[in-house]
This record gives structure tokens, sequence and C-alpha cells, in this order.
């Protein structure tokens, strides 16, 4: 984990100790002797790719610093149903009042490496790159696209400072393709990649002829999307999005584009179902 998402990781487990916990868990508290110790398991309900065990382990050791951790299956691991996914032993209070904040993260996480290692397998023998979008949870987004990457996608921009995007209203403010890309690139570093969202073809060949890094064909039909490649003929990079289902996504793929971009992936998750087990 790099250090932008140890940091955003940082403040979410404060966030999510102060929302679950407050000042005390009432129930373990008054029922459970702090000094008594147990072992719990992570284990799968269904079939998945996990990720986010580490996030996990942090949770618990916020609760007891000494825990003993063992990991079954490391994150981008497959497992299936009934698979121990981890072992821990530490404070039965920790383990408690850790459960439900540990398991909202790996399951979230672990649901969005599932699904986008869907959508990776339903490209595979082309050359496309699936990529995430910034439809992400607020506040998650560097443990969205961690999770992404875990399932063998490619993240997109992380924000709006890394990164050139210039839309269709950028487009109208400016007075066009040619003069939004003219406006701006004198203003940003030679690294910083732009690119233009388009929506038909002879937005696609002014962007081509405006010098645009990256072509973007927002919302097309495939047979559009098709003409649209070879307008490009490898002039930039090209990019499909909009409505991009698994059903739909290898005919994509098809048509020669670079990368697609899957907004699903990160909003629309289904939790991965993991439980935790006290032996």
């Amino acid at each position: 984990m790099d250090e932008k998402l140890l940091k955003s990781l940082d403040v979410l487990l404060g966030l999510a100790y102060s929302e679950d916990i407050n000042d005390v868990d009432i129930t373990t508290n008054n029922l459970i002797h702090p000094n008594e110790s147990k072992t719990a398991l992570f284990v799968a309900k269904e079939n998945g790719i996990i990720a986010g065990l580490p996030v996990a382990e942090m949770v618990f050791r916020k609760f007891d610093m000494n825990i003993e951790w063992k990991t079954h299956i490391h994150d981008g691991g497959w497992v299936r149903k009934g698979d121990t996914v981890a072992e821990f032993s530490g404070s039965y209070c920790a383990l408690l009042s850790g459960e439900r904040t540990a398991l909202n993260f790996i399951q979230r996480m672990s649901g969005i490496a599932t699904l986008t290692n869907q959508f990776v397998k339903a490209v595979e023998g082309t050359n496309v790159k699936i990529l995430d979008t910034r439809k992400t949870l607020p506040g998650y987004r560097f443990l969205d696209k961690y999770s992404v990457r875990v399932g063998g996608a490619t993240n997109h921009r992380i924000g709006l400072y890394d990164m050139v995007m210039i839309k269709d209203n950028h487009i109208k403010v400016a007075g066009g393709i040619k003069n939004a890309i003219e406006a701006i690139r004198p203003k940003i570093p030679i690294s910083i990649k732009i690119e233009i969202e388009t929506s038909t073809l002879e937005m696609v060949q002014e962007s081509v002829e405006a010098g645009a890094d990256i072509i973007m064909f927002d919302n097309m039909k495939t047979e559009t999307m098709a003409k649209a490649v070879k307008i490009v003929d490898k002039r930039a990079k090209t990019e499909a999005s909009g409505n991009i289902s698994l059903q739909r996504i290898r005919e994509v793929a098809e048509t020669g584009v670079d990368f697609i971009s899957v907004g699903a992936l990160t909003h629309s998750v289904k939790a991965l179902d993991i439980s935790q087990q006290i032996l």
C-alpha cells in the first residue's frame, strides 16, 4: 500500500472507530472479561477475490496491538465458499468490538475486486485494459482503487489533479475542442495527459487534429466506436465509456479500443459475503 493510501486509511479508520464505538462497546465490555483471549476466523461464504486483509488487520490492532494474525489467502487470491481467509488471536473484547468494522472494509473491497476480475476475464485475449472511474464512495477512493488493482484492472485518474479531462461543458466554455486543448496545454507539465470526451465521429476527428492524448468515446454504439477507432488510427489512445456491462464488454473490446472504463466497478458494489467465527 502506498503512502497516499495509508494516509487515507488512517483517516477512515479513525472515522469508522468513532462512529461505531464512540466511547465504549457497551455490550462486549459488560459481558466479556478484559483479560480473556480467543481465536477467530474469517470464512468466505461465497466464491470471489479477496481484498483488504491488511485493512482488517489494522482495524483489530486499534483494539489490541498484540493481536496474532495469520493470513491464509492473500489479497488477490481466489476463495471458494467455506475457505478460511485469515486466522487471528487476541483479546476477546477486541475480536468482538472490531468485527463489524473489519468486515465492512474487507467485504466491500473484496466485492470490488471480485467484480473487477469478472470484467478483466471477459476481455481476455484482447489488448484492452479495464479502467475504473471517479465514481467511488466519498472518502474511500484510494481503497476502492486499490481493490480494482487487486482485481486485475488499471486505475484511471485518481482525482481532478493528475490528468486533464475535457468534457462537454468545458468544450462549450472554451469554444471548441481545439480551443480547449490550445488553452490548457501550455499551462500543464508535459507529463500530464489530455483526454477529450467525445460523443460523435465529428468530435473524434476534431480531437485527433487538435492533438489529444486520449479520446474517450462516450455512450457510443458499438458500431460507431469501431468507426471512431479507425478515424483515430493509433494517433491517440482510445477509451470506451458509458453503460459498459459484462454482457457487452467483449464486443466493445473487439472494436480495437485501448481502454474501457467501467463505473460499476466501484459505484454498484455488491459486498462479498465473509463471516467472522469465534473458535
